[in-house]
């Protein structure tokens, strides 16, 4: 019998998943994903399309699984994704799905 994903490795992929588990969020890590650089919330929200505070909500989401980092930008805060984590993502869900797990590196 196959070895079972360890608990702590399994909800760490779940929480992943279920922070792509919203369109909007898939959306907004996709978009800053093709931008390459940090954005504002005004920036996401003309590119998104819904209001500041449903924008916010999901970004919120997004960082606290570390898909999407924040820096502060005055009294601001310019969102961007957090590279190192988008590189373990494909691996989280081939892992899910049978493949081998690859070696761990820290960055996630």
């Amino acid at each position: 019998m196959a070895e079972l994903l360890d608990r702590a490795t399994a909800r760490t992929y779940a929480s992943w998943f279920r922070a792509l588990a919203d369109p909007t969020r898939v959306q907004i890590v996709e978009y800053l994903a093709r931008q390459a650089r940090p954005m504002s919330v005004g920036e996401l929200v003309t590119a998104v399309g819904l209001a500041q505070s449903t924008v916010s909500q999901h970004l919120k989401v997004l960082t606290e699984v570390r898909f999407v980092l924040a820096e502060p930008a005055g009294t601001a805060r310019l969102y961007r994704v957090n590279d190192a984590c988008v590189d373990c993502f494909p691996s989280a869900a081939d892992v899910v799905m049978g493949r081998p797990a690859p070696s761990p590196n820290g960055a996630c």
